[in-house]
């Protein structure tokens, strides 16, 4: 019988179900622990930014924001990057209220202020601060990249 596929062989139907099985067990064991773990990972960082923030630390800040965020801040502002932060008056009341991760990008939401953060090489860095809501329109931040 020409194209008849019979139990335990290898045709096309097998094969396609096998490749569906085997990619579901790869993206279950890969995907089990990562969505939590950029979790906790980026609101780690949002909370020691915000902790540095309410301490006026501006040393800890800059180190938690992006490079390209800092080289802005500094850049606009006309100074270091530690003076500059801290003059922003940043508003990050209490403990972060809810973290959204998408890939390398994720939101983290405070009383009074939101951060944005990215994934790089080196871990989660803000890349935005002092973000306030505009219905219909992108956040406004104080503190942003280029």
């Amino acid at each position: 019988m020409t194209g008849a596929t019979t139990v335990g062989s290898t045709g096309p139907a097998r094969r396609v179900r096998l490749v569906l099985a085997a990619v579901v067990v790869v993206a279950t064991a890969c995907g089990c622990g990562a969505p939590r773990e950029r979790i906790d990972g980026a609101s780690a960082v949002a909370s020691s930014f915000a902790e540095a923030a309410r301490s006026g630390d501006g040393t800890a800040m800059c180190a938690l924001l992006a490079r390209g965020t800092r080289e802005e801040l500094a850049r606009s502002e006309g100074t270091t990057c530690d003076k500059a932060v801290v003059e922003q008056r940043l508003s990050t009341v209490g403990p972060v209220r809810e973290v959204d991760v998408h890939g390398l990008r994720a939101m983290a939401r405070f009383e009074g202020d939101t951060l944005f953060l990215s994934r790089f090489s080196t871990g989660w860095k803000v890349v935005a601060a002092g973000c306030v809501p505009r219905p219909g329109q992108p956040y406004r931040c104080r503190v942003k990249g280029g």
